[in-house]
């Protein structure tokens, strides 16, 4: 069974467009325990909507897990891990933090609820309507 994740990165460290030109990548740098847990809760195959936070916060398109939980060799010390990620298809418009916001079905979401961490799950409805509010 397939599950539904949302990452999140600052266009400054890596953008959907840095994404879109290599085609997939290693998600590392992840440094928050429940983050953490979530990278290793993720399986082969997983949908990833990517978030690009800060300029333009918005969701911008689809990942998909390519290879699951290693352990991240940015990190110091040990205990880290990463996944890597491939791009599977672009948001005709993105999705905007105040889309989101607006959205009764989207208020109970990680995103809005946990908005620091960097990983989390989505549910199939919140998944579905991000799709939908993307054109997709």
């Amino acid at each position: 069974m397939t599950c539904h994740w949302l990452v999140k990165s600052e266009p400054s460290a890596y953008s959907w467009e840095d994404l879109v030109k290599d085609k997939k990548t290693a998600w590392t740098g992840v440094r928050n325990f429940q983050a953490r847990n979530n990278l290793r809760a993720m399986k082969k195959g997983d949908l990833v909507l990517f978030y690009q936070s800060v300029k333009d916060p918005s969701v911008r398109g689809i990942t998909k897990v390519s290879k699951e939980a290693y352990p991240d060799n940015t990190a110091k010390e040990g205990g880290w891990s990463c996944v890597d990620l491939e791009k599977v298809r672009e948001f005709s418009s993105p999705v905007t933090l105040a889309l989101i916001k607006s959205d009764p079905s989207l208020l109970e979401m990680a995103l809005i609820k946990q908005s620091r961490l960097s990983v989390m799950p989505v549910t199939p409805a919140e998944y579905d309507r991000i799709l939908e509010m993307g054109s997709l």
